[in-house]
């Protein structure tokens, strides 16, 4: 990997700061991506966001997951549980139940 030279920024108007295009390059930066400001002793680290995808579920699909995770009887009996907590009948949730 090719090592970067130090380059000078200026902070501008509503605190924006321009990266080099050899940085935004070499890190895979472009417009609109998100970045981390961490606080070090030395001063501030600027380094790319990891964004990772999330998955909502729907209190249907959570007890439908909830029954088919148990593996044991008393599992089940916790699942099925949980399932009329979420205010829905763990028989009318269609899953195979563990044998």
């Amino acid at each position: 990997m090719k090592s970067l030279d130090v380059v000078r920024s200026r902070v501008g108007k509503r605190g924006t700061l321009v990266l080099s295009a050899e940085f935004r390059r070499h890190y895979g930066l472009e417009e609109g991506d998100d970045v981390i400001q961490e606080p070090r002793p030395e001063g501030v680290l600027i380094r790319p966001a990891a964004t990772v995808a999330v998955r909502l579920y729907s209190d249907a699909e959570k007890a439908r997951l909830l029954l088919e995770g148990a593996t044991t009887a008393s599992e089940y009996a916790r699942a099925r549980k949980r399932v009329r907590d979420l205010g829905m009948d763990p028989d009318k949730v269609a899953h195979t139940p563990p044998t």
